[in-house]
């Protein structure tokens, strides 16, 4: 997935439709029981990354998304 160029203007809305734009989760299910982007997106609101969006956010929700998928 390619980082999109606007991303430090982006609100977090914008950059969660473009993760679930972006989702390949059905590709490969962890154990079947979860897509791996909405877990990543919860996380990063649960740990409040990137109150007002930007690339602050987008990195935390990148980085959930690749700590899920690895230690799957």
């Amino acid at each position: 997935m390619d980082e999109p160029k606007n991303v430090c203007e982006m609100s977090r809305r914008q950059i969660n439709a473009y993760f679930r734009e972006n989702d390949e989760s059905h590709l490969a299910p962890i154990c079947g029981r979860f897509n791996a982007t909405e877990r990543a997106i919860r996380r990063a609101r649960r740990y409040g990354f990137g109150a007002y969006g930007g690339l602050e956010y987008y990195l935390a929700v990148e980085h959930e998304l690749i700590d899920i998928v690895n230690a799957a």
